[in-house]
């Protein structure tokens, strides 16, 4: 597998497909992340068509083991999660993809 994609990476893309600036492709990049962001902690599921969903899932408290000390139990407490559900063409796109 090859490195990591980053917002960097996204945004050398953009600007290899359009006419747009460097600069106005970073900014609208970062918007479109904070407008997400925002969304997930205001509690909001965030869709994005052909794409997938980001939902947010509280998980209840419970109690763990530290591997280290198991005779010791340790409170997880109560927080949220992001899950992400993979849309119709991604999933396919996925399921196409060679796993050498």
């Amino acid at each position: 597998m090859s490195s990591n994609l980053t917002k960097k990476d996204i945004v050398s893309k953009i600007y290899d497909k359009t006419n747009f600036s460097q600069k106005e492709i970073r900014e609208t990049v970062q918007l479109t992340l904070e407008a997400i962001q925002e969304a997930l902690i205001e509690g909001k599921n965030v869709e994005l068509r052909n794409f997938g969903v980001f939902e947010v899932q509280v998980r209840q408290a419970r109690v763990g083991r530290n591997p280290n000390q198991p005779e010791k139990d340790v409170i997880i407490p109560k927080r949220a999660v992001i899950k992400f559900k993979s849309g119709k063409e991604l999933r396919t796109g996925l399921n196409a993809m060679k796993l050498d």
